[in-house]
């Protein structure tokens, strides 16, 4: 088993890329809003005269979205990286996102069958 991890850089793709994932093979998607260092630190310095709305009348804070789910093999994975790459383009260019897959030792609380669903 393997942990796939995906940092969406728009948010605006969200939709597609959880379908993307779904007809990878991907089950059991879990959603996290964040916020990486770059999108932080650069607002804290920001000049006055270049603000923003969001800026001005909001946090400021422009955000991504982080999602995981537990797989079953790495062929997963790459079907996941392939149909993530149909909806926003080659990963590799800026403002895309980053996946990665990790070995998963043990779970607890993930039903034999959900991997047969």
């Amino acid at each position: 088993m393997h942990m796939l991890i995906m940092v969406l850089d728009d948010s605006a793709h969200l939709n597609d890329v959880l379908q993307a994932w779904v007809s990878a093979g991907v089950k059991g998607v879990t959603i996290l809003e964040s916020t990486g260092v770059n999108r932080v630190l650069p607002r804290d310095i920001a000049s006055p005269a270049y603000l923003g709305f969001s800026q001005m009348f909001g946090s400021g804070r422009v955000g991504h979205n982080t999602i995981f789910a537990v797989i079953d093999s790495l062929d997963i994975a790459e079907a996941a990286v392939k149909a993530t790459e149909k909806v926003l383009g080659d990963l590799t260019q800026p403002h895309t996102g980053i996946i990665f897959a990790l070995p998963v030792a043990k779970t607890w609380g993930f039903p034999e069958p959900y991997a047969n669903e």
